[in-house]
C-alpha cells in the first residue's frame, strides 16, 4: 500500500521538471524577441510547439501517477 504512494509521488517529480522546462521555453522566447523583434511570429510558433511537447510530458507523468494509485489493486 505504501509503495503505491511512494511510486505515485516519484512519478509526479516529472511534473516539476516540466514546469521548469515551460519556464525556460518562455524565458528564451522573451530573450529572443528582445534581441530580434522582427522574428516574433516565428519565435512564438516555436515556443508554442515547445510548450505543447513539454506539457505532454507532464500529462504523461500525471497519467502514470493516477495509474499507479488507482490502476493496481
Amino acid at each position: 500500500m505504501t509503495a503505491k504512494f511512494v511510486g505515485a509521488g516519484l512519478a509526479t517529480i516529472a511534473m516539476a521538471g516540466a514546469g521548469i522546462g515551460i519556464g525556460s521555453i518562455f524565458a528564451g522566447l522573451i530573450v529572443g524577441i528582445a534581441r530580434q523583434p522582427t522574428w516574433e511570429k516565428q519565435l512564438f510558433s516555436y515556443a508554442v510547439l515547445g510548450f505543447a511537447l513539454t506539457e505532454a510530458i507532464a500529462l504523461f507523468a500525471l497519467m502514470m501517477a493516477f495509474l499507479i494509485l488507482f490502476g493496481f489493486n
